[in-house]
């Protein structure tokens, strides 16, 4: 953290809110993490992003930047060229990681270059969706670039083909439906934490994970000590084959009567929520790491060239 006073502790600008659909969960994340990393000693700005971001950090100049944006600009290397360009250490993953992981059809290409496994899944337009099943049934609809499962459409056997919202992009990923148990892990550093087994009535979509009472989250998850090491191994590998940096969360979908078979990769956030609700404060704490010690770590692991 180059720049840091040795009499004053380091000056920490919490990036939140942001330009994406994302921003409202964004704010109270960097609200969070705000709270925790003064809690760790640090001085703390928060910093609502708008178009003047660079601006505004320049009049600031923090020693450090801790990225809670969620969502587009955010977390697709938008921000990450912004920090490099203007030499300001920054947490979690760098340009390339940021902007492969938010893609999901080119983070699906680095999975199986890993030897990692996933479901069948086609880029197709919008218009190409409505007119008819790209897929056979089952199988779910997406954004190919937004994350929080920001419209999902779930088409199943006997549906008609789905009538997709305006606000949905032009071009959308189509995934074979992989049935089962939703379950992630967090990396931190060179290290997969543990596995969270996510129970939701339903999909675990952008309500389930972050409004109270949305999911019930079991860690670590009761399941067999074959499939927790998978995960975590598969985690890690999926960090490392992305390169990603500081914290990353990496999604599952087990499909627990095919036992290692049905274990598969659905994504990986390099952004992941910072919520009271969120997984990987969770996952930390079970492991005896407080939330206020993990965003320190952040913060210390932060750089440029990332």
């Amino acid at each position: 953290m180059a720049g840091a006073s040795s009499r004053m502790p380091p000056r920490v600008a919490v990036l939140m809110g942001g330009l994406s659909v994302e921003r409202e969960v964004s704010l109270v994340s960097g609200r969070e993490c705000a709270v925790a990393l003064r809690a760790a000693g640090y001085q703390v700005i928060e910093v609502d992003c708008g178009l003047d971001l660079p601006v505004r950090l320049a009049e600031i100049k923090p020693d450090v930047c801790f990225n809670a944006l969620h969502g587009r600009w955010g977390e697709d290397g938008c921000v990450q060229g912004i920090l490099e360009w203007m030499r300001i250490p920054y947490t979690h993953s760098g340009v390339l990681a940021s902007a492969l992981a938010m893609d999901k059809a080119k983070t699906k290409e680095v999975y199986v270059a890993a030897g990692l496994p996933i479901v069948e899944s086609v880029l197709a337009t919008k218009e190409a969706v409505e007119a008819g099943h790209v897929l056979p049934p089952p199988y779910v609809v997406k954004p190919n670039n937004e994350g929080s499962s920001v419209g999902v459409y779930i088409v199943h056997p006997g549906s008609n083909a789905p009538r997709l919202a305006a606000t949905m992009p032009d071009t959308v990923m189509v995934e074979t439906y992989a049935p089962g148990r939703e379950m992630t892990t967090t990396v931190m550093g060179d290290r997969a934490l543990c596995v969270t087994d996510i129970i939701t009535d339903g999909w675990y979509d952008y309500d389930a994970k972050y409004k109270t009472g949305g999911s019930r989250h079991v860690v670590p998850a009761d399941i067999p000590a074959e499939i927790t090491e998978a995960c975590l191994d598969y985690a890690r590998r999926a960090h490392l084959a992305l390169g990603c940096r500081g914290v990353s969360r990496t999604d599952f979908r087990w499909d627990d009567t095919r036992g290692l078979d049905g274990l598969i990769l659905l994504e990986t956030n390099t952004q992941p929520g910072m919520t009271p609700t969120s997984l990987v404060p969770e996952q930390a704490a079970v492991l005896g790491i407080s939330f206020p010690d993990l965003c320190d770590w952040m913060v210390k692991d932060a750089s440029c060239n990332r």
